[in-house]
């Protein structure tokens, strides 16, 4: 059996959610102050006494095996940002024990561990320092570091001129070509391009292939089966299942999904959005007007996003996003397609914008919506992630992209009904 790496028992993590008290003003200080004169000597005059725990972590236990890619998953919220930071000692558990073995290197929040007033070259220096290496250990590897990276022009610039995906491609790369026993990664991942995040799996995959640990932080759900062999659900902060990574992330998937056709914000502040535009309602809407969740291949639906303009001077796009059950994504649509809101500025008020999708285009399956209001090109108002859900349902009906091929259809997310032609020459 290999050795473990990473050994997790019993792991708690609370905080106390203070109150913050209120501004107060020279007058409020001195009218507090005669009203309780002793208490202000005291510092408790007018002092909440109620304190509020908040459990990030309960009581969390695994193993993680020497050469193991392991991938911690579940909603925003479930304790694995908590998870990392313990295990790469910016924080301590409140109870518990984390056995680490070997040199361990982490990227979690852009910039963590570089020191902004120094130029990139420094703070490769530097983190190998941290790390425990000698410098004629960095340099062998240095020349790998700034080719991974891509950033040699800049390399002499201090860091805190880096754009965030300077920072990410700086951050991984000393991560990844130091050479650590364990390698931790968060979904700060997310903010590089999708050649370099392309590029960042394969070098994951060939350190789990040497030999070395990766415990992987992602809401990619197809880089999590991709990369990973086993995968650790957090729900609450709790251990909800550990097993193969694609048994535990269509778990998630399913326990997720909400299959209702419809969401909707009663109240307008607590919405999605920003100043500029808030988020009522999505649903999905089938041909005869009806609002469900389950459709045959061979129906065509549509897709509403219902939202409040409350400011004027906006170019706002619905984009709605679709994904399937392992998390890739298949299609996003907006409504700048149309090409009216490229122009024209939406005024303030109710909007709906509905995008119709054909029959015979989404192959059977689950898929899961997510939908976004923008400003072309580069302001996100809002984006809701898994808004909905809806079931694609097979059919043999006449007019369906299956005719009467009776046997299973290939898995893949579109089966488009596309018009064919014919010709035919007689024998020779």
């Amino acid at each position: 059996m290999a050795q473990p790496m990473v050994e997790i028992h019993g792991l708690c993590k609370k905080y106390k959610i203070v109150p913050r008290e209120p501004y107060l003003t020279l007058r409020d200080q001195m009218i507090r102050a005669l009203k309780a004169p002793f208490g202000i000597f005291s510092g408790k005059a007018g002092r909440r006494s109620s304190r509020e725990e908040f459990s990030a972590l309960h009581n969390v236990s695994f193993d993680v095996s020497q050469g193991e890619a392991v991938g911690i998953i579940g909603r925003n919220g479930a304790g694995k940002t908590t998870l990392l930071k313990i295990l790469s000692r910016i924080t301590y558990p409140t109870k518990g024990r984390v056995g680490l073995y070997g040199r361990v290197a982490s990227l979690l929040e852009i910039g963590t561990g570089f020191h902004p007033e120094l130029s990139g070259r420094e703070n490769i220096y530097f983190n190998g320092s941290v790390m425990g290496m000698k410098r004629a250990e960095i340099n062998r590897k240095f020349n790998d570091i700034v080719e991974f990276s891509e950033i040699g022009k800049f390399l002499d610039t201090p860091v805190k001129r880096y754009s965030s995906g300077m920072q990410v491609r700086l951050a991984f790369s000393v991560a990844a070509f130091l050479e650590p026993e364990v390698l931790l990664i968060d979904e700060v991942l997310a903010v590089g391009d999708a050649v370099f995040q392309k590029r960042c799996l394969g070098k994951m995959q060939n350190i789990a292939g040497q030999g070395r640990t990766v415990l992987f932080v992602s809401h990619n759900m197809a880089a999590v089966q991709r990369l990973c062999a086993k995968a650790v659900l957090l729900e609450k902060g709790a251990v909800a299942r550990i097993g193969p990574a694609s048994q535990v992330v269509n778990e998630y998937l399913a326990s997720k999904l909400k299959q209702s056709g419809e969401k909707r914000w009663a109240n307008i502040k607590e919405a999605p959005g920003d100043d500029a535009v808030r988020l009522r309602c999505i649903r999905a809407i089938g041909a005869t007007g009806h609002t469900g969740h389950e459709f045959k291949t061979t129906d065509s639906f549509s897709l509403e996003a219902e939202f409040l303009v409350a400011s004027e001077g906006y170019r706002l796009s619905a984009v709605f996003s679709f994904y399937n059950d392992s998390g890739s994504l298949v299609f996003a649509v907006g409504d700048f397609q149309d090409g009216r809101w490229q122009t024209d500025l939406r005024p303030p008020g109710i909007h709906r914008s509905r995008v119709t999708i054909p029959e015979n285009f989404l192959n059977e399956g689950t898929y899961t919506i997510a939908v976004s209001i923008v400003t072309n090109p580069d302001i996100m108002h809002l984006k809701e992630e898994d808004a909905l859900a809806i079931v694609i349902v097979d059919t043999y009906e006449e007019g369906g992209a299956r005719g009467n091929y009776t046997h299973s259809w290939p898995p893949a997310a579109i089966r488009p009904l596309f018009k064919w032609s014919f010709e035919y020459e007689g024998r020779c």
